[in-house]
């Protein structure tokens, strides 16, 4: 018996936005992801750009489109800082790296700071540490190079030299807590 292929159907491309069908986007987002208005407007952009604008002249005012997002309690920016903070620190991540997290969301210093407060450096080096087995949560390093190794991954997980070395070089999880005095 003769098996049966099957053409592949050609996609049409998606209809040009308009204002509704944008709108839409909007709200199809923000309803499945907790984002920053930031984010909201880039995403916003990828669209037009992909889909088009189907009304023609000038492009929508996608600030408008955010800032009524913002003023329904859809989007919230100091809420999105914090719960991205909580949850980064909660993998190991350090100050640095969940500064830049947010700054690359559209998060801006005032409600960085904020949600910044929320993560404790100390506990996320110690989970990072933990969770990498790294100091004293692991093997201890076999030379130079396997040291310079686990500091490098401390500090791209944003934590600060000092206390990635204090961390790094314990032996033991007993020599931790001298090393914070």
């Amino acid at each position: 018996m003769a098996s049966k292929t099957r053409e592949r159907r050609e996609r049409k491309p998606a209809a040009p936005l308009d204002a509704g069908a944008l709108q839409a986007v909007a709200v199809r987002y923000v309803e499945r992801f907790q984002t920053s208005r930031a984010r909201l407007i880039r995403l916003l952009e990828q669209k037009l750009r992909q889909r088009g604008w189907e009304e023609g002249g000038a492009p929508p005012d996608l600030d408008a489109i955010a800032d009524r997002m913002v003023e329904l309690g859809y989007v919230n920016d100091a809420l999105f800082a914090e719960s991205r903070a909580r949850g980064l620190s909660r993998r190991g991540l350090g100050q640095a790296r969940v500064r830049q997290t947010l700054a690359a969301n559209g998060i801006d210093g005032d409600v960085q700071a904020s949600a910044l407060e929320q993560v404790d450096a100390l506990e996320a080096a110690l989970l990072f540490a933990r969770r990498k087995r790294l100091g004293p949560f692991g093997p201890p390093p076999e030379d130079r190079s396997a040291e310079e190794k686990q500091l490098a991954a401390m500090a791209r997980a944003g934590h600060p030299s000092v206390l990635a070395r204090a961390i790094v070089r314990a032996r033991s999880e007993d020599e931790l807590p001298n090393a914070f005095d």
